[in-house]
């Protein structure tokens, strides 16, 4: 898991500097009706909510914008309900891709994704065939002055944390899925300001790219979170040393 969160450090840091704000929104205004569809309109009653309410307004997403994605999910405001999709796929050195999608439109999503494959050397794979080289864990990222290492460990391992590596820029917080609304909730209550807070696909084993195919497989990487729909694409590959340095220095 360190080599993962390590690499998905890097990545968060990357999206910070260079995400466009109009799609950022427009994925925060979805995760935050899918949390008021799935749980209801009180943020104090619907944990899921209150930390999309809270990614929403530290990426300074006007609360008139935050109001009403919380009426579309309880059904206040009419629209179109967005759905949850995952595509699989595969890439050069044979990396194996998910793509998890969140869309009011699968007509569209699904051309855009299979284009954003096939137009860069990868290909779409049959589904089943790429879900099961992974697992489903929580990881959070948090600043390392935000608390002391002893006292953050002990919080989340009792909230249902595995491991907590700081070996990083933040310390990286992994976990069962089953635990991760118990370990966020726990820091919210211990007043610990998260980086980030999601579910990620964790690979059961790597594989190792050389420089050439790490470059063309991050290409289309590149290409599918450019993509409107998409929120996140997993890996199971291994970038060589020198690409990763190449990469924290941008």
């Amino acid at each position: 898991m360190s080599g993962h969160s390590k690499w998905h450090q890097i990545r968060h840091k990357k999206a910070r500097s260079d995400k466009k704000r109009a799609k950022e929104w427009s994925i925060l205004a979805r995760n935050i009706i899918m949390a008021a569809r799935s749980g209801g309109g009180d943020a104090k009653m619907n944990y899921k909510l209150a930390f999309a309410i809270e990614e929403a307004k530290a990426a300074n997403m006007p609360g008139g914008n935050v109001d009403r994605a919380i009426k579309r999910g309880t059904g206040e405001l009419e629209g179109a309900d967005p759905e949850e999709l995952t595509y699989e796929g595969y890439g050069h050195g044979g990396a194996a891709l998910l793509v998890e999608c969140l869309t009011d439109n699968r007509a569209r999503t699904a051309p855009a994704v299979k284009h954003a494959f096939e137009k860069n050397g990868g290909r779409i794979a049959t589904p089943g065939s790429v879900t099961r080289l992974f697992e489903r864990q929580g990881l959070i990222l948090i600043e390392k002055d935000k608390a002391p290492e002893d006292k953050l460990f002990d919080i989340v391992v009792d909230a249902g944390a595995e491991d907590l590596d700081s070996s990083g820029e933040y310390y990286a917080i992994k976990m069962p899925a089953a635990a991760f609304e118990g370990v966020k909730k726990a820091l919210r209550e211990k007043k610990i300001k998260t980086e980030s807070a999601e579910l990620v696909q964790v690979p059961h084993a790597t594989v190792a790219l050389n420089e050439e195919d790490g470059r063309k497989l991050l290409k289309i990487i590149e290409v599918l979170e450019d993509l409107e729909d998409v929120q996140n694409v997993f890996g199971n590959y291994e970038m060589p040393d020198s690409l990763m340095a190449e990469l924290e220095k941008k």
